[in-house]
């Protein structure tokens, strides 16, 4: 019986032990899982971005005054975006595009039934700070964070047009877009934005369409009379520089 009894009681503390044992494991195997994913979480948000741009452009101008999308033109180029938090980011870009017009069936009369067109290419080199109107992130739900966002923008830039009569003038970028986080690592984008030009002869090519250069002889300033440019652009980038931040301790602003 009192071999029985300590048989009984050996068991019953191996069981014991054996539970003990099995449970401790699988806490630790939880707790190196945690680590794990609370370290990827951190070591994959990353603070830059860099792709390309393609799409479209148009002018807006003497030869062209309030007819959005008018001779769409092809328009390429290359960005490269600092993402300060899920906020705030700011963008350089570097892009290449056609603009033309023509005062052919404009009703605006010019003096003298005079008629104009133009053609020309530009480079256009600019850095624009975009707010995302939603915190933009995959990761970090509990901050509320969207994986997808519009944005506005707004910023300064050089506008270079080579040829005959070679335009080179600042541009005021001012538009809207949104973003889209399709994979970790990789952004969508689209977006619209204006070129307001400090100067009024982006149209003015050579002699047979100086007209276009001011053809009221109207008083100008910065803010009126003067061309413009649009680009519709659909963006693909790539996430890069994983940020320094303890995952204790994130201070990405909401």
């Amino acid at each position: 019986m009192v071999a029985s009894s300590l048989n009984k009681e050996g068991i019953v503390l191996s069981r014991l032990t054996i539970m003990t044992t099995t449970s401790f494991f699988q806490r630790l195997i939880k707790t190196i899982l945690f680590l794990f994913i609370s370290f990827a979480l951190c070591a994959q948000e990353y603070k830059f971005e860099i792709g390309g741009l393609a799409g479209g452009s148009f002018y807006m101008g003497d030869a062209n005054r309030n007819t959005l999308f008018k001779g769409m033109n092809p328009a390429f180029g290359g960005v490269f975006r600092y993402n300060h938090n899920f906020r705030w980011a700011f963008k350089g870009n570097l892009a290449w595009a056609n603009v033309s017009g023509s005062t052919e069936g404009l009703d605006n009369v010019f003096p003298n039934n005079a008629q104009a067109s133009f053609s020309r290419s530009l480079i256009d080199l600019g850095g624009q700070l975009e707010f995302n109107f939603f915190p933009y992130s995959d990761k970090y739900a509990y901050m509320n964070t969207q994986r997808i966002t519009p944005y506005a923008l707004f910023g300064l830039g050089v506008t270079v047009a080579p040829g005959d009569q070679t335009f080179v003038g600042l541009n005021m970028p001012l538009g809207v877009g949104a973003k889209y986080k399709v994979m970790n690592r990789v952004n969508l984008g689209l977006e619209f934005s204006f070129r307001k030009l400090f100067g009024d002869n982006l149209d003015n090519t050579n002699e047979w369409n100086s007209l276009l250069d001011n053809p009221y002889n109207m008083d100008k300033s910065w803010l009126k009379n003067n061309d413009l440019y649009s680009m519709l652009l659909f963006s693909v980038t790539w996430d890069f520089g994983p940020r320094a931040v303890p995952c204790n301790n994130i201070r990405l602003s909401r």
